[in-house]
């Protein structure tokens, strides 16, 4: 069993009968009030993000996970085929669980493949990935110092705002657990 105070992202917890990631918890208290915990939970099961409150102490049940490293072979169809690097196994995940993920994914990518109970969950993709920019609208000269942005479409399909001193064919670094550009790549 944990408590409230060890809840932090990647820890898996069993709670109201299903199985949730923590994805972001967060100490509060405002001045007279007891302390609660707020805690950013991906259900594993369905994969959708729940926010919820704990009372500081609260106890939760935490799932054994193992990660095992995976590479991104191809697409087929509705589904991503990953390979375990461990046993060269072959593995079609539904690329409907991976959410905005699956727009990250690159041929030979290297992932991690969530196991709970031997049966893959979830893959964890790397935090940032480098993309290239395909087509963007050129920025206008001299607004080079504001922190506006525009629209890009990258070589992934997906589409961000990015600032304007980024030109088309850029290399660009991009969180994949927000979708947002990080930094220019030389």
């Amino acid at each position: 069993m944990i408590t409230t105070a060890e809840l932090k992202p990647g820890v898996v917890i069993e709670d109201e009968g299903g199985m949730f990631e923590v994805l972001h918890a967060q100490h509060h208290r405002k001045s007279q009030a007891a302390a609660v915990y707020r805690a950013t939970l991906r259900n594993i099961n369905t994969g959708g993000v729940v926010e919820r409150s704990y009372s500081s102490g609260t106890k939760f049940k935490e799932i054994p996970v193992n990660r095992r490293e995976k590479t991104y072979i191809y697409d087929e169809g509705e589904n991503a085929v990953f390979m375990d690097l461990e046993t060269y196994e072959q593995v079609a995940f539904p690329k409907g669980k991976l959410g905005t993920g699956a727009s990250f994914l690159r041929e030979n990518m290297q992932v991690l493949g969530v196991y709970i109970d031997g049966r893959l969950t979830t893959i964890e993709l790397p935090a940032n990935v480098v993309l290239t920019v395909v087509t963007t609208v050129p920025g206008v000269k001299g607004d080079s110092v504001s922190n506006l942005v525009k629209p890009a479409t990258l070589d992934t399909g997906l589409e961000i705002n990015v600032p304007l001193f980024i030109k088309e064919g850029d290399k660009i670094r991009v969180d994949t657990r927000t979708t947002q550009y990080v930094e220019r790549v030389k």
